[in-house]
């Protein structure tokens, strides 16, 4: 059987590239990063290159302001509680929006439980915050806005220098999750005023578990983790060198195959769409028809539910998602679709698909055609299709 993999967006493989940096941390260069002998130096070195390469690919001004965190989940959640515990004395009202990663969206809910507001800003039907909404919203006691740079299921991209400029001209902290963006978008986070920004290695074929929080030089933020003295006294732990290593490696490939990587995706993406609106009707493609990522396709298959969709693909080999990993085994509607406007009859039947550098037009036509099968098959037992919808 054929096996093709279109869960991108939920992770990805650990290229060669990054796994032969990685490698030789393992056994070779092994000391502890934070240890002043030789051994530690050595692995210091390695993690101080890697800080260097991810400062450099998004433009920051000075490498000390990257900080290796666990993951994007940590970061979101080390941005979010850090900065508004940080500038309580000075307000508690945080901005974000309706769509966000419930990485995002949970510690911002855990804030409201300690007495912090949260205004949860509405998209439009493309998945997009409006600025007017944003101006509204800000307050005298507002320190925080975060919004995301690139939605995980639709891949619509937020106008961030726009809203982080806002942002500032009320002077207000602006903070996003760029986890699905790194390698998809061009990041200068000077260029874009962004003040932190959260970050995450193996959505750009790097390893699990590592992630970044970019922090300006000179914003406060409360540390989330104690014990230790690592990335400047601000986040315990060992640092975990043979993924730092691998981040680092991994974000100055993403920077520097972007323009191909992309225009190769934006190909893909267009011939799976005319493939898929051809041979299959009543499909409705969500987020934003221009301003999206390339790499990402939601659809909604009406009368059907996306859950059986997605097993029906799996027997045949091929590996999609409902929506965001962190939340695809839940049976309730996409909060992005929702959001956005899509009934719950036809966000139910919403699969995402994501690309890969590596998915060829040949994969596209193995799945259009087992996705063309599942769908029929599927109609043809849907008691809203015998209702008389065809």
């Amino acid at each position: 059987m054929r096996k093709v993999y279109l869960d991108n967006a939920a992770t990805t493989y650990v290229s060669s590239e990054v796994l032969a940096e990685m490698l030789p941390c393992f056994n070779t260069i092994y000391g502890n990063a934070n240890s002043l002998h030789g051994f530690g130096r050595e692995a210091a070195n390695i993690v101080d290159r890697a800080r260097d390469r991810i400062a450099h690919a998004i433009n920051a001004n000075k490498s000390n302001e990257i900080y290796f965190t666990s993951g994007g989940s940590e970061a979101d959640n080390w941005a979010i509680k850090g900065i508004a515990h940080a500038y309580a004395n000075k307000g508690k009202h945080i901005i974000t929006s309706a769509i966000e990663h419930h990485a995002v969206l949970d510690a911002c809910k855990q804030l409201e439980k300690e007495g912090f507001e949260v205004t949860y800003l509405p998209v439009n039907s493309y998945g997009l915050i409006n600025l007017a909404d944003l101006i509204h919203s800000i307050k005298k006691t507002t320190t925080l806005i975060s919004i995301m740079t690139v939605n995980n299921e639709v891949g619509t991209i937020q106008n961030i220098k726009a809203i982080a400029k806002t942002a500032h001209e009320y002077g207000v902290i602006f903070h996003t999750d760029a986890v699905q963006a790194i390698g998809a978008v061009k990041i200068d986070v000077q260029d874009m005023e962004i003040d932190a920004m959260s970050m995450s290695a193996h959505k750009i074929y790097g390893p699990k578990g590592c992630g970044a929080l970019y922090l300006k030089n000179g914003i406060r933020i409360d540390n989330l983790i104690a014990g230790g003295s690592q990335e400047r006294a601000k986040r315990g732990g060992t640092t975990d060198v043979p993924a730092v290593a691998g981040f680092g490696k991994a974000v100055e490939i993403a920077v520097r195959d972007l323009s191909i990587n992309q225009q190769k995706l934006k190909a893909i993406r267009t011939y799976f769409i005319d493939k898929v609106t051809e041979r299959i009707p009543y499909v409705q493609v969500n987020g934003h028809p221009h301003q999206k990522i390339n790499g990402t396709v939601n659809m909604s298959f009406e009368m059907i539910e996306g859950e059986s969709i997605m097993m029906l693909l799996d027997l045949d080999g091929v590996a999609v998602s409902t929506a965001s990993a962190c939340t695809s085994q839940a049976l309730e509607p996409s909060h992005v679709l929702r959001a956005m406007g899509i009934p719950d009859e036809i966000a139910q039947g919403s699969i995402r698909f994501s690309f890969g550098k590596n998915t060829t037009k040949s994969d596209i036509d193995y799945v259009v055609d087992v996705l063309e099968k599942a769908v029929n098959k599927l109609r043809s037992i849907s008691p809203i299709t015998k209702a008389g919808r065809k």
